[in-house]
């Protein structure tokens, strides 16, 4: 991570939890063009088993007889209750991804960011001034940019891909709660818990024998979820969920990038203007963090030399 001076403190969290979040982004969207690419051989709820079953072998493994220590947590019941929720949201997504784009998808999805904004007021305590609530629904306004959504995107599997946007913002939310009683890497041990046991339960009933290709993409998709969970968790451990949130608008530009390479898909004029938008806003919102941060810094200097006097 890039060095801040130390005098910053509150702009050094701010820029690292951004930074962690970036890393997600990226990491969330190789693993939805993966699990779009599943979705055609294989049913959601196997996808999930390899979604899930994958970060609790390589955590085991990884952590190994530190594992026990890692999973004490004080907050056992919101653990699993998260670790539930993100196994609901990533079912409603990934059955989501089998009957409408990529990018509609991923787009509705972004409802979440203003829900973890509205709700990082009353249940975390957390500040949102106008300006950052305008520059999160001008991120917004950038990704129905991008997709332009008619009637018939908000229909059908759009309502999969809503309820998954709402199922985030709640999990989300949960992460900053968590943040303040556990480590990330008890959260993050959590996170495929319930998941890895709900689906190897149905594995029974719906297997789909994999070739090579698919246990690799499988395998892949696991890991990334890895990934994608630690740099959230992190983004959330270090910075206010308002501040990092609107950051997970960088999943749409990589999906724009990932429809190019992957499936020959050209951006038009429309998502190139929203991805502008997307961006504008997210640096937008971390100007604005350091502008707050100077201020609270001169006020601190100022309160300092008073009582010194």
């Amino acid at each position: 991570m890039a060095s801040i001076p130390h005098h910053h403190p509150a702009l050094a969290a701010s820029y690292r939890g951004i930074l962690w979040m970036l890393m997600a982004g990226f990491l969330f969207a190789t693993q939805d063009v993966i699990a779009k690419h599943l979705s055609v051989s294989y049913p959601t709820t196997q996808i999930l088993w390899g979604r899930f079953i994958v970060p609790v072998v390589v955590l085991a493994i990884y952590f190994n007889r530190r594992l026990p220590g890692i999973m004490a947590t004080r907050r056992p019941g919101l653990q699993l209750v998260r670790s539930g929720l993100l196994c609901v949201m990533l079912g409603l997504l990934f059955s989501a991804y089998r009957s409408m784009p990529l990018a509609d998808a991923t787009a509705i999805m972004f409802i979440g960011p203003i829900l973890v904004t509205a709700l990082s007021l009353p249940v975390l305590g957390e500040h949102v001034g106008p300006r950052r609530w305008a520059a999160v629904a001008l991120g917004f306004a950038g990704a129905l940019v991008i997709v332009r959504p008619g009637v018939g995107v908000l229909q059908g599997a759009a309502f999969l891909a809503l309820g998954a946007a709402v199922v985030s913002s709640t999990q989300l939310i949960m992460i900053r709660v968590l943040s303040r009683d556990d480590s990330a890497m008890t959260t993050l041990v959590y996170s495929p818990l319930v998941g890895a046991l709900a689906t190897s339960g149905a594995m029974a009933f719906l297997w789909v024998a994999p070739d090579l290709e698919g246990w690799l993409l499988m395998a892949l998709l696991g890991i990334l979820g890895v990934g994608s969970q630690f740099g959230t968790i992190k983004a959330f451990e270090t910075a206010p969920a308002a501040t990092v949130s609107p950051f997970l608008y960088v999943v749409l530009i990589w999906a724009g990038v990932y429809g190019f390479a992957v499936f020959g898909d050209i951006p038009d004029a429309w998502t190139l203007l929203g991805a502008a938008v997307i961006v504008a806003s997210g640096l937008y919102i971390f100007h604005r963090e350091r502008i707050r941060d100077r201020a609270a810094a001169a006020t601190a200097t100022a309160t300092a030399t008073a009582e010194s006097r």
